[in-house]
């Protein structure tokens, strides 16, 4: 299995699907992840791993307050272990991955087939995901392996510092691929094949610089689908870097990689990266200090692990990730 069996995006004869693996097996599970072979990965540690200097990029699973789309946030009790009270404790954890730091799995957003119906990945069906003995498509495929790659990232916070840009990742303001590629050239970024593309719009940092009644109003915002982040513009000629430089992943510190409110909903990635190419998509990613050692060693690609949680059913999942250099 190799990146150069890939068609090119112009080659695609669906651009929206690509959906080459048979149903239920590891590799439509893995979806473009399936290309982390163990030679691809020993390629990028011998590469990548300089100085043994790492960051993890969980954001504090008690950071969102007011989760969006009444979700509900982090819950945690400590208790004592029945008959051991004083000796040990436990704890309990109740918490939507979707109101912290998490990968969307395959089974978290469906694309449009063209003809008024919605199918998930690789042609999964919605009767499948709530089926209790079906694991088609569940974040348990990634947790048999976890994730390993190059990582690379855009830092577009700092770039618009130095531009004299003003942004607020909760601003809706849209990141233009030329704009993305004038910082991978200052960074002395090459994209290659494999590639988990990370982007810090600065969503977590404006997130902690407001007050608690200004996220319940973001909260409210969401409900009533007029909020806004900001996150990179969805167009044609993203879909095709994205597919075209065959870039696994994608993930930022926003509430979704993308742009909210959406441009050009035909070209929305969630369709494309989640429910038609298998590239998974990471939200809400601690990128500070991530930002403050590619900063420091003038380096802005790195190896990535990430274990996500093993339940073969689940739609979405924590990524306990870590970045080395």
């Amino acid at each position: 299995m190799s990146f150069a069996d890939l068609p090119k995006f112009d080659d695609l004869e669906n651009k929206k699907r690509y959906w080459p693996a048979k149903a239920g097996s590891r590799d439509e599970g893995l979806g473009m992840l399936r290309y982390l072979t163990p030679a691809h990965v020993a390629q990028v540690v011998k590469s990548e791993v300089q100085t043994g200097e790492r960051v993890c990029l969980n954001w504090e699973m008690t950071r969102l307050e007011t989760p969006g789309f009444n979700r509900f946030p982090t819950e945690h009790e400590i208790v004592p272990i029945p008959n051991y009270e004083g000796i040990a404790w436990d704890d309990i954890w109740r918490f939507n991955p979707q109101a912290c730091s998490q990968w969307d799995g395959f089974r978290h957003f469906s694309t449009d087939m063209g003809d008024g119906t919605r199918k998930w990945y690789g042609g999964t069906s919605s009767d499948e995901i709530t089926d209790g003995d079906s694991s088609r498509i569940g974040i348990g495929h990634w947790a048999q392996e976890g994730i390993a790659a190059r990582g690379f990232l855009i830092d577009y916070v700092s770039y618009a510092a130095k531009k004299g840009i003003e942004l607020s990742g909760m601003s809706g303001h849209a990141i233009q691929l030329e704009e993305v590629l004038e910082i991978a050239k200052e960074c002395n970024i090459e994209f290659k094949p494999g590639d988990i593309f990370f982007l810090r719009c600065g969503f977590t940092k404006t997130w902690e610089s407001i007050s608690l009644d200004e996220k319940k109003e973001y909260r409210a915002q969401t409900q009533a689908h007029k909020h806004k982040h900001t996150g990179l513009m969805q167009s044609e000629a993203v879909a095709r870097f994205v597919w075209d430089n065959h870039i696994v992943a994608v993930a930022g510190d926003g509430v979704s990689f993308e742009v909210r409110p959406t441009r050009d909903v035909e070209w929305s990635m969630h369709n494309y990266c989640l429910g038609g190419w298998g590239v998974p998509i990471g939200e809400m990613f601690d990128l500070e200090r991530l930002a403050a050692l590619c900063q420091k060693l003038n380096r802005w690609t790195f190896f990535i692990t990430s274990s996500p949680l093993n339940h073969p059913k689940a739609v979405s999942s924590p990524p306990n990730i870590m970045a080395l250099f």
